[in-house]
C-alpha cells in the first residue's frame, strides 16, 4: 500500500538565496507498506524545475497501482523521470528493503557504512552586515556555505571572511552571476580564501566556464541532475553537487557519484531545506564526498522524531528508527 502527503515545517527565521526567501519547508512524504513493514521517503519539490507540492503528490499517487503490483526500484527508474516524486518513492523502497532484510540500508545496497562527518552550515544571502553577523555566530564551524548572488557579492564574501577567519568557505551563487561579473566575483572569492564556488552561471549558459582561467574550483549544481548530464560538464566544472531530489532518488544518486568520480570530478552531497528524513538517505553518499552539505534540519524550527544527530561540526548517520 502506498500513501503520500504534503507536510510543512517552519524555518527558524527565513532562508534566502538569489531566487528569494522562504519561511517554511514544504515536503512530500511517501510511505510504502507491505507485510506489516513501512518504508518512508521524503522529497522537496523545487519551483526551479517547475515542481509543486501538489503535482509531486499527484505523481506519486499515480503509481499506486504499480507499487501494489510489485514495482521495485529498478522498475521505478524506467517508470518515472528524475525528480522529487521519484526520490520519495525510491527512498521509501530502499527503507522497506532494509526493514525486510533486517539490515541497514548501506548493507543492503553493498555500500560503505557512513560515519559522522563534517557538514557545511549555510549563511543566507543578505546585506554584508547581516551575513557577517550570521557568520560570526557560526565561526566555530569548520565549513560554511555562503549564499551569494547579487550586486555587492565581493563585499559580502570579504565581510564573511573577516567574521569567520578560520572556517573553510564554499560559495553558492545559485546561477545569479553573469559573464560580465564572473571574473571579478571569482577574484573576490579567491582573495577571501574560498575553496569552491557552486553554479556561478545559469545552467545551459555556462560555456564561459570552459574558457576562463581560474584559481578556484567550480562545482555544478543546477547543471547536473543524473548520469546523463555528466558528459557536458567535463571542461567546465571540477565538482558536482549531488542532491537526491535532482537525481530522482538514492539509486541514481549512488550511480551518479560512482560515474562522477570515474571521470575525475569531486563530489559534494547537497540538500534542500528539509527534515532529517530527506538527509538520511543522502548520508550513504558521504563516504565518497569531498564536501558534505546536509544542514537542512539545522535551518528548521523543529525536526522529525529520531532526527539526525548534529553537534557543532558533525552530522551522524541515521538511526534505524528514522530511516534505513
Amino acid at each position: 500500500m502506498l500513501v503520500a502527503r504534503i507536510e510543512r515545517f517552519p524555518i527558524a527565521g527565513s532562508f534566502t538565496i538569489s531566487r528569494g526567501a522562504k519561511t517554511e519547508a514544504v515536503t512530500v512524504v511517501a510511505e510504502i507498506s507491505q507485510a506489516g513493514l513501512t518504508g518512508r521517503g521524503e522529497c522537496v519539490p523545487y519551483p526551479r524545475y517547475d515542481e509543486t507540492p501538489e503535482a509531486t503528490l499527484a505523481a506519486i499517487l499515480a503509481v499506486r497501482n504499480a507499487v501494489a503490483g510489485g514495482l521495485d526500484r529498478q522498475g521505478l527508474q524506467a517508470a518515472m523521470p528524475p525528480g522529487a516524486a521519484r526520490n520519495a518513492l525510491d527512498c521509501a523502497l530502499v527503507d522497506l528493503e532494509a526493514k525486510r532484510a533486517g539490515r541497514r540500508a548501506w548493507e543492503v545496497l553493498g555500500r560503505q557504512a557512513p560515519k559522522p562527518c563534517i557538514t557545511a552550515y549555510t549563511i543566507s544571502l543578505g546585506s554584508s552586515e547581516a551575513m557577517a553577523a550570521a557568520a560570526a555566530k557560526a565561526a566555530q564551524r569548520p565549513l560554511l556555505k555562503i549564499k551569494l548572488g547579487g550586486d555587492g557579492d565581493g563585499e559580502r564574501i570579504a565581510a564573511v571572511r573577516q567574521a569567520a577567519p578560520h572556517s573553510e568557505l564554499i560559495v553558492d551563487a545559485n546561477e545569479a552571476w553573469t559573464p560580465s561579473n564572473l571574473a571579478s566575483n571569482l577574484a573576490a572569492c579567491a582573495a577571501a580564501g574560498v575553496t569552491l564556488v557552486e553554479q556561478p552561471l545559469p545552467a545551459g549558459r555556462d560555456e564561459m566556464l570552459g574558457r576562463i582561467r581560474r584559481s578556484i574550483a567550480v562545482c555544478a549544481d543546477e547543471s547536473v541532475h543524473d548520469r546523463a548530464s555528466l558528459a557536458a560538464l567535463r571542461d567546465r566544472y571540477d565538482a558536482v553537487n549531488i542532491k537526491l531530489d535532482k537525481t530522482g532518488g538514492l539509486t541514481e544518486a549512488l550511480a551518479l557519484a560512482d560515474a562522477a568520480q570515474a571521470l575525475g570530478f569531486d563530489v559534494m552531497v547537497g540538500c534542500m531545506v528539509a527534515t532529517s528524513l530527506s538527509m538520511a538517505p543522502a548520508m550513504l553518499l558521504t563516504p565518497q564526498a569531498r564536501f558534505v552539505d546536509l544542514d537542512g534540519p539545522l535551518l528548521l524550527a523543529r525536526d522529525r522524531d529520531h532526527g539526525l544527530r548534529y553537534d557543532e561540526t558533525h552530522v551522524a548517520p541515521p538511526e534505524a528508527a528514522l530511516w534505513g
